[in-house]
């Protein structure tokens, strides 16, 4: 309990088997196995949430690895450093064949044109590059560098494995030195809250030891974690891929009918802090792209509810925000309207349009009657049932059908309708 580092950095692994939750990475003749031991130059990228290892494995590998290790962050360094390492790799290559690996962490943080320093060493395998992201290396990383380079997806951590890491840091005499106790369901709790992160995990253990001993005692109790350790972790970058991922997952909840499904997604986004006004927007796009005409009243509440956020704001809006989520989730479903406007995009885009018939033409501007625009137009109201027959489709695309309604909710009502028509104007 003395020492000045956390007790995270206390409790790294020493060795690439005591790296947790991520078997499917760290196994014997594993690339990283066979770059720890010099064996291999492959570069790598890691790829995964804060607490799932990256740098743990890179400073497993600088323990072990013969070759050279250099460590640089993208949030402190810039290309200017990169070269410098890059220019002493290779005089060490030359000199005596020692390689070099270079563990770049937080790579995203590089643009895409600072990447590309990396892609001709990488490629000559003068460096062994382990890069390290939070974010998907398909949107953050060069493309080039991603196929020179062995993608590694780091997995958040589960409970058990979390419990299991703090049970050894109170134990460990680099970690707590058994000076506190907690049982099992605690530990739970704290692992809970850390959303498969174990640095959050160790740091929010350190925090309940931390009290306990203050106040004189020894043992860390439910009661002790609820007093000081806050709520859960909330995995959700606004710029990153975790914000797409589960906006994805919201929208794909209320078009799977689920509305429970729907208000978790909901609740994560606002929980961290997401824009009410984004949620809102997207509620009124799905409200029409995934319900439409099966339900035609469920576009209303969607509207109601972005300007419910823009009148009253969070966190009452939560309430509309949760009323038009539940409403687009229980609708009957349709996604015909959403088709048929990008039918109809798709003719008008690939120049399958046509002129507008003279009889819709606009008549009402002087000298329009003398061009004959207007001219045997039929106008509805005149008709039995406000209904007549006649061409309104231009020539090119005459006889297409692009809203072609289900049977769904609303919708078997306009399928009725829509043959009373045809009917109507057949009779006329």
């Amino acid at each position: 309990m003395s020492s000045i580092q956390p007790l995270a950095a206390r409790m790294r692994p020493s060795s690439l088997d005591q790296v947790i939750g991520q078997g499917h990475l760290v196994f014997p003749g594993s690339p990283l196995e066979l770059l720890a031991t010099g064996k291999s130059r492959t570069s790598v990228l890691l790829y995964g949430p804060p607490g799932t290892g990256k740098t743990s494995i890179a400073q497993v590998i600088a323990e072990r690895t013969s070759q050279v290790f250099v460590e640089l962050s993208a949030t402190s360094a810039g290309v200017k450093e990169v070269r410098a390492e890059i220019a002493a790799a290779e005089k060490r290559l030359e000199a005596d064949s020692t390689g070099t690996v270079l563990f770049l962490d937080e790579i995203h943080r590089f643009t895409k044109a600072q990447q590309d320093i990396l892609l001709p060493v990488v490629e000559k395998g003068l460096i062994a590059l382990i890069g390290a992201t939070t974010e998907n290396p398909s949107f953050s990383v060069n493309s080039a560098l991603v196929s020179r380079s062995i993608l590694m997806v780091l997995q958040p951590l589960g409970t058990d494995d979390i419990v299991g890491l703090l049970e050894r840091a109170i134990a460990a005499p680099e970690g707590l030195g058994g000076a506190v106790s907690a049982d099992r369901e605690t530990l739970g709790i704290i692992a809970g809250l850390a959303s498969g992160d174990t640095r959050q995990a160790l740091g929010r253990l350190e925090t309940c030891a931390a009290t306990v001993l203050a106040a004189g005692k020894t043992e860390i109790t439910s009661e002790t974690v609820r007093q000081v350790t806050g709520s859960a972790l909330q995995r959700f970058d606004r710029d990153g891929d975790q914000h797409y991922d589960i906006v994805s997952a919201f929208i794909k909840s209320m078009r799977g009918s689920d509305p429970d499904a729907a208000l978790h997604w909901l609740a994560r986004m606002i929980e961290a802090g997401e824009d009410p006004r984004f949620i809102a927007r997207r509620l009124v796009v799905h409200a029409s792209e995934d319900v439409g005409m099966a339900d035609p009243s469920v576009l209303g509440v969607a509207v109601a509810a972005a300007q419910a956020v823009q009148l009253i704001g969070m966190p009452e809006a939560r309430i509309n925000l949760a009323q038009a989520a539940v409403a687009i989730a229980t609708a009957p479903k349709s996604n015909a309207v959403y088709r048929a406007i990008d039918a109809a995009l798709a003719d008008a885009r690939s120049g399958r349009t046509g002129e507008v018939p003279r009889h819709l033409r606009d008549a009402h501007y002087p000298g329009a009657k003398a061009l004959g625009h207007g001219e045997g137009y039929l106008y509805p109201h005149n008709f039995k049932h406000g209904v007549i027959g006649q061409q309104y489709m231009p020539d090119a695309v005459l006889g297409t059908q692009y809203y072609r309604p289900t049977a769904n909710g609303f919708e078997q009502t306009v399928i009725n309708r829509l043959a009373s028509i045809t009917t109507m104007t057949e009779k006329e």
